[in-house]
């Protein structure tokens, strides 16, 4: 690919009246943009005169420049955190019909097979995303949520700006996201293959998701009830993992059956919050805490009946069916105009059940269990716990905020360079609620929006104070770091462990000599029960040591690869 010193771009941008009120803009606006340098990461991809489809990818190449945290990168810089073949295709539903493309994209070797590589520090893998902040003109609201998500200690995308060149046309500010799949560090539930059709291995793992039905490779089934009472609606769940044309008649009817047990409990239960045969059975109940939290405080239009993933791991590792990762919130922090989303107050789970308030035409509908949940006062009482556990933690404004400006500072330069490519400030883009004639406004009215927001939750918390120690308690009392299992392994294992406060949390395996061999898991994580496998298929057999480090806490422990 031919990288030049300075790439002038001179672009044309017809701003349609379907995503914009500003009728003196429905008109070619010329821009220049001057791009040498950046102090993010520069993507450029090249697909060699190709136009890159909705579907299905095509072959192109791909260079990432990243010197590292506070090195500068320049087009100038050979390609050193990734040179080679990728897939590529354009993603997304509503956001195709915006001018600024986001891009499904799957690393590959040179005979064009997938190929799990590291991009910009994260694990490996060979399926990512470079996603384009358009109608969020903060560029930010994506990366809050999963990264607040995160906090709470739950997997959600793990996120990188970025620069984007294509083509020789510079493409603006672009964040690097991990897909939702199944992954060892992404959503980590067992693999499944097409022999498992029985017995524990029936069981699991599944991803399944609540979304519109685009791309290729789409199928799943409808659920057995109604989203309210006289609807002419159903609930489509989509098989996500395994994929659908991997998906055996067994495993589909083994998932669908669960979800029917559950949902058939939730439609006829009396008491549905029994610990042996009410949502307690079915249900990891604080991921379900956890996912309302996080989609009420962004008040997410989309939450619950869009873009909304349940997973379940192989009875024998969990049976129970846990809520996330959360995904897509463009559209949430007050961005949209439409289902009561701009205002701060108000449980949006709560708007959304009420088909009354949803449009005449609207097709995609709440399940009616998330309604049972949220009004079950043993459920209530859970998320008043939670929500007291990390107020001050992670649903605070001065952390929210703190964290905001720290991305401002980030993107201060690259973002220049984006609205004068994308000249959106002060432009209504569908669906803006708020307009902000500069970068400044958005970002004031995002923090005066999450402001209230959180203090209009403080002040109407669903549940009330419990004493009873409950089943599947928050907060540990102490570091526990569990041996792996199973041990000796071949070639996956399972390690966990648990933390009693928040903190910086590293988990690294080493060799005998002390060199690391691997790094499990390297970011900021709520106070919480995790575990994570490991995939040791590229080692030797033979003796290794894995690490916790969580704040003062060190703990190794012993683990043994048998071929």
């Amino acid at each position: 690919m031919k990288k030049t010193i300075a790439i002038f771009i001179s672009l044309s941008l017809i701003v349609f009246s379907q995503i914009t009120e500003r009728k003196d803009l429905n008109c070619a606006v010329e821009n220049l943009v001057e791009f040498t340098s950046s102090n993010l990461p520069i993507v450029v991809i090249d697909t060699h005169g190709q136009v890159i489809p909705n579907e299905e990818k095509i072959t192109a190449d791909m260079g990432i420049i990243y010197n590292g945290p506070g090195v500068r990168n320049n087009l100038t810089d050979p390609f050193n955190n990734y040179n080679g073949k990728i897939g590529i295709e354009i993603r997304g539903s509503t956001s195709q019909m915006f001018p600024k493309k986001q891009y499904a994209v799957e690393t590959r070797d040179i005979s064009g097979e997938d190929s799990s590589v590291s991009l910009l520090g994260f694990p490996k893998e060979s399926d990512w995303i470079l996603f384009a902040p358009y109608n969020d003109k903060s560029l930010m609201r994506d990366v809050l949520a999963y990264k607040i998500s995160s906090m709470l200690g739950r997997y959600a995308s793990r996120s990188m700006y970025c620069e984007l060149v294509l083509n020789g046309d510079y493409r603006g500010v672009y964040v690097l996201l991990e897909k939702v799949k199944r992954d060892a560090n992404r959503v980590n539930i067992k693999k499944m293959e097409s022999g498992d059709i029985s017995g524990d291995a029936v069981t699991g793992g599944y991803i399944i998701k609540i979304d519109k039905t685009y791309g290729e490779d789409n199928d799943g089934w409808y659920s057995n009830y109604r989203p309210y009472s006289g609807s002419t609606s159903r609930i489509f769940y989509q098989y996500h993992y395994p994929k659908p044309k991997n998906i055996v008649q067994q495993q589909k009817a083994y998932i669908q059956n669960k979800i029917y047990q559950y949902e058939t409990m939730m439609n006829n239960g009396v008491n549905i919050s029994d610990t042996a045969t009410g949502y307690p059975k079915y249900l990891d109940v604080n991921s379900f805490v956890d996912f309302i939290l996080t989609n009420e405080f962004a008040k997410n239009v989309d939450a619950y009946r869009l873009s909304t993933y349940l997973y379940k791991d192989r009875d024998s590792r969990n049976p129970k069916i846990f809520a996330g990762p959360v995904w897509d919130f463009n559209l949430a922090f007050g961005n949209a105009d439409y289902y009561n989303g701009w205002t701060t107050n108000n449980w949006e789970l709560e708007y959304l059940s009420d088909h009354q308030n949803m449009a005449w035409n609207e097709t995609f509908f709440i399940p009616f269990w998330w309604k049972k949940l949220f009004q079950d006062q043993d459920f209530q009482n859970k998320v008043y716990a939670r929500w007291q556990q990390t107020k001050v933690n992670v649903f605070n404004t001065q952390v929210v905020h703190n964290l905001i400006d720290s991305l401002v500072v980030l993107l201060d330069e690259a973002k220049t360079r984006n609205f004068i490519k994308w000249p959106v400030l002060g432009v209504h883009i569908w669906p803006n609620y708020y307009v902000g004639q500069t970068y400044t406004d958005e970002i004031n009215y995002l923090k005066n929006w999450i402001s209230a927001r959180l203090n209009w939750m403080e002040n109407n918390m669903i549940g009330e104070p419990t004493f009873v120690n409950q089943e599947n308690d928050l907060l540990p009392e102490k570091y526990v770091l569990e041996q792996n299992y199973p041990n000796p392994f071949n070639p996956t294992t399972t390690i966990s462990w648990q933390s009693p406060v928040s903190s910086w949390q590293t988990l690294k395996i080493y060799d005998v000599i002390g060199n690391e061999v691997a790094t499990l898991v390297d970011e900021f994580k709520e106070a919480g029960r995790y575990q994570i496998e490991f995939d040791a298929t590229e080692l030797t057999s033979g003796v290794y040591f894995y690490q916790l480090r969580a704040g003062s806490f060190s703990e190794t422990k012993k683990l043994i690869l048998m071929r």
